[in-house]
């Protein structure tokens, strides 16, 4: 990554824009998305600039339900700036993100320093419905378990993934 690369990727805003697959849920999601001032005082006390990007699709479930609350956590944070670029035209970077390091599952969001030297990365859902889904919700027809991963996120809005993400971010700060 570098600055010219990571400034020519859309905002999530110009992102919306283009989705084309579940668009009203994206935009209804987006306008909802809400981050407790906890997590917002938490956010702004990890010192440093932090460039963020997410690998997604606009067909990805997992990214409808989590990209809207990462982006109002870097709008009301002040230290994070958080771009989008498309999965299927990066390879590169999803490529380098595997998750199980075969599986190229989205979202993926990748931390950059201000000299954009990676220093993490998140994805692709939070740790408790990961798991879930690799055990017992494999176990289920896919319309079952995509019901209970929904259900999940309506229950969680955010906040494990917001607060796993937050982690990513302070070990990249304690490492400076």
């Amino acid at each position: 990554m570098n600055r010219n690369r990571f400034h020519s990727a859309s905002t999530f805003s110009e992102y919306l824009e283009t989705v084309e697959k579940n668009r009203e849920l994206w935009h209804a999601l987006a306008r909802r998305a809400a981050v407790d001032e906890e997590t917002r005082q938490r956010a702004r006390a990890i010192p440093g600039r932090w460039n963020v990007i997410a690998l997604t699709e606009d067909w990805c479930g997992d990214a409808i339900n989590t990209l809207p609350v990462f982006d109002r956590l870097a709008e009301v944070a002040g230290n994070i700036e958080l771009r989008v670029l498309l999965r299927d035209e990066n390879p590169d970077l999803m490529d380098a993100h595997l998750t199980n390091r075969t599986s190229r599952s989205i979202p993926v969001l990748i931390v950059y320093d201000e000299a954009f030297r990676e220093r993490g990365w998140w994805g692709p859902r939070p740790a408790p419905i990961q798991e879930w889904v690799m055990t017992e919700g494999m176990k289920l027809d896919p319309a079952d378990r995509y019901r209970e991963v929904r259900r999940y996120y309506a229950r969680d809005r955010g906040r494990t993934a917001l607060d796993e993400f937050l982690r990513v971010l302070e070990r990249a700060a304690a490492d400076d």
